[in-house]
This record gives structure tokens, sequence and C-alpha cells, in this order.
């Protein structure tokens, strides 16, 4: 299937939905429960064990059905369409309790939470699971995968700059104007993914290959080794991902003591902003990681390459568990933003040879079941950061702000706890990171292999023509 280049860019423009509006998700939702709003931490925490349940059952029959479509527009584009507008309106709503819950008290205010966080994943899920299933559907040569790949992560790193940089600008240090952040990144968030539609094209054919059923389906999944290896190390990395930005806000404010105005090159940085710039510099310095990690990619090949950029990553983490202060700390995350280009690149590019391997087996194309069953499993890293930071910041007995005491004196257990969080458990995740990935077998010979066997499959159904 051959796309123009316009088409390209509009398909990766997806990406900058997808990041903006997870990890502003991510980032921000829990900081804001627990330090603003005053849920307490242990409560937010059995919230994650909920929501990982709601994934079990979400993820892989959101991936079935999708494989399970037939329209004549195809299996994954109807759900995009149908789905992209409601995901941004729920998205809004995350960040807007009303008031009478807010001030009726801890149980009605985490009710409201749940209720809108499973709501939001599950259309969530069903607009980017059928997005990201179009990557390896649409796109089979490597070099032109990688070459997408890049251009995907380059929106990606704008919606991560975006969604987690602008936020302590635009609500203030109160969060009374979180309203205003809420729409603007809903509507963008909803604009890209109606964006990407423009650029997504189906092979309709596909529709005709017997699909099995779900059990079966699921078995099968999980029956490759190739993904047991993959799902072990993209959870990890996730992992690390997901409790480093989570906990940078705690860490700015309270390891760093981002709490009032500096002065820099003449210029002076009220406390939003320098948030902004601890957060935003790491994913600006990962923009001309891109390219460079695209390079290497087509160079020596996804697994060595997410290699080389996973170990650079966790040693950059020993200079954010060194900073005492801000510019320390903008100078950690600078050099850290470097290595996190590589871990956006090449996860897209390995699971692609997953599903190569899979159809190779079973004769038909289930991106769907793939793409569900790793949403599925990598969403256990949210839940994994969720209950490991309510557990620290309980038991280390972390000080919630108020209005009245928007920076409270922390305990010296709580600021050590930060610093773990934000640190140390992200390095020991990229460590099994790197252990899965040496036992990865989907590279040299074998793979080489695979991409023969399925290009091999292709001209068999189509009668010679790719």
């Amino acid at each position: 299937m051959q796309l123009k280049y316009s088409q390209k860019l509009l398909y990766a423009a997806g990406s900058l939905g997808v990041a903006l509006s997870y990890q502003a998700f991510g980032t921000y939702i829990q900081f804001f429960y627990i330090d603003i709003l005053g849920v307490k931490a242990s409560l937010v925490g059995i919230g994650w064990s909920v929501y990982g349940i709601w994934n079990a059952v979400n993820d892989p029959l959101a991936g079935y059905l999708s494989d399970n479509t037939k329209t004549r527009w195809g299996r994954r584009i109807p759900w995009i369409a149908g789905v992209f507008i409601p995901v941004g309106l729920f998205f809004y709503l995350l960040w807007v309790p009303p008031s009478p819950l807010i001030k009726g008290g801890q149980i009605p205010l985490f009710v409201y939470f749940m209720a809108v966080v499973l709501i939001f994943d599950l259309l969530w899920t069903l607009v980017v699971l059928n997005w990201t299933a179009l990557f390896p559907e649409m796109i089979k040569d490597e070099k032109e995968r990688a070459s997408v790949s890049g251009w995907r992560q380059v929106f990606s790193l704008l919606g991560v700059l975006v969604g987690v940089a602008l936020p302590p600008v635009l609500v203030g240090a109160d969060w009374s104007r979180r309203g205003g952040m809420a729409l603007i990144f809903a509507a963008i968030t909803s604009a890209t993914f109606g964006l990407s539609l423009l650029g997504s094209k189906e092979d309709l054919s596909i529709q005709r290959e017997k699909q099995p059923p779900f059990l079966p389906a699921l078995k099968a999944t999980l029956q490759s080794l190739a993904f047991r290896w993959f799902i072990l190390a993209n959870l990890h990395k996730e992992f690390v991902f997901s409790m480093m930005t989570a906990s940078i806000p705690f860490w700015a404010k309270y390891v760093l003591m981002v709490q009032r105005p500096v002065t820099a090159f003449g210029v002076e940085l009220d406390v939003g902003l320098q948030n902004s710039l601890l957060l935003g510099l790491a994913f600006i310095m990962a923009l001309p990681g891109v390219p460079l990690w695209t390079a290497v990619a087509k160079r020596f090949g996804g697994r060595r390459g997410w290699q080389t950029s996973q170990a650079t990553f966790a040693l950059s983490m020993i200079l954010l568990f060194l900073a005492n202060d801000f510019f320390q700390g903008v100078a950690a995350t600078s050099v850290l933003g470097l290595s996190l280009a590589g871990l956006l690149v090449f996860p897209d590019l390995l699971i692609s040879d997953v599903i190569d391997e899979d159809e190779t087996v079973t004769g038909a194309r289930r991106e769907g079941m793939y793409f569900g069953m790793n949403g599925f499993l990598i969403r256990f890293a949210f839940t994994m950061q969720g209950i490991t930071t309510g557990t620290i910041l309980y038991l280390t007995r972390y000080v919630n702000s108020t209005p009245d005491n928007l920076y409270p004196v922390q305990p010296a257990a709580a600021v050590l706890g930060i610093r773990v969080m934000t640190t140390l458990l992200p390095s020991l995740a990229s460590l099994v990171v790197l252990w899965a990935l040496s036992r990865y077998p989907l590279h040299g010979a074998r793979l080489a292999a695979v991409r023969r066997q399925r290009d091999l499959l292709h001209a068999a159904q189509t009668g010679g023509v790719d």
C-alpha cells in the first residue's frame, strides 16, 4: 500500500493528540487530585488498582472488536471517526469536577474521579488502539516504518512538551485556571485525531481474512515468545516514563524547592515557568534526538537501538538524583532528553515485527489484538506507578498542600521518598528493559526470514503484486 508523503504526515499528526492527552493525564491528574483537591493518596492508589482491572477487559476486547469489524470504510477508521470527539469531552471533564463534589468530602469526589477516568480510558483506548493498528498495516517496509515512526515521535514530543510543560503556566499556582487548560487540550486532542483520518488508508481486502474467535485469538497472542519479551520490556519502559513524569511535580516542589521566583540571565522566572522549563527542556532536547535514533534504527535495527537508548537514559538518572535546586534540575532533565527520544522511537518498530511474524503463523493481520493486549498490559505501568506513589507518600508521611499553605514543609523521609520515585525506581526498571531485550528473539537472521516469508505470503494473496 503506497502512501503519499502528505498522507504520512497527516497520519503521524495523530501522535500529538495521543501524547498530549495521555501525558497531561499521567503527569498531573494524580498531583491535581491529591495535592490540590486533597484526596488521600491511599484512596487514589486503590483507584489505580480498579483502573488496572478495568483495562484487563477493556483493551483486549477493544482489539478483538477492531480486528473483527467489517464495514465499507475498513476495520479501524470507523472507530476513530466515531470516538475522536467524545474522547476530548471526557478529557475536559477530568479537570473540572463540580464544586459541590469538591466541597462534599473525599468519597463523592473520588467516585466522580473514578467514573470519569474509566469512561475517558475506554474512549481513549478505542481511538488510540485503532490509530496505532493502522501503522504496521499501512506501512510494511522496514526503512519506511522507521521514517514514519520518526515523524510520529516528532509529533509525540510536541504533544508531550505541551501536555507536560504548559499546565503549570496555564493553571496558576492554585490551579484555579485549570478549566481553560482542559478546554484547550481537549480541543487539540480531538482535532489531531480527526486530522489523522485524512492520512489513514485501509486495505479492505484484509477484512476477508478469517479471524480466530476471542479466546483462541487471545491464546495465540500470548503464545508468541517475541511478544512476551517485548511486553516485559515495554511494560517497564512505560513504568519508567510514568513514574518519572508523575513524580517530577513533587520533585520540583519539594526536592528542588521550586516555591518562589528565581532570576536566570537577568530574567525573573515565576514558579509556573520554572516547572514548565524543568519538564519542557527534557522534551525540547529530545527533538534533535529523534533523527539520531531514527538513523540508528535504520542502521542497526530497533532492538539494538532501544538497548542503547535505554542504557544511556538510565545513566542520565544519576544527575536527577543529585540535583538540589532549579538550575541543577534543568541541567539534569536536559541531558535526559537526548536519550528519551529513543524510548519513543523503538517500541513501535518491534511490535510491528511481532505482528508480521504472527501473520506468517496465523495467516491473518491481527494488529488490533496485539495493540489491545499491549495497551492492556502496559497500562499496568500506570497502575504500578499509582500504587507505588501512593504507598511511598503514605509511608513517608507526605503532607498535602492546602489553599492556606501551598508549600508545606515535608519530613525528610518524604523528600527522600520523592527522590527514589523520580530516579531510583526508573533506573531499576531500565535494567529489566535491558534484560528483556537481550532475550527478544526477532533480530538478525530470524527477523530477515520472517520478512521474506511475510512478503511471499502477500505476493501469493495478491497474485504477485504487493
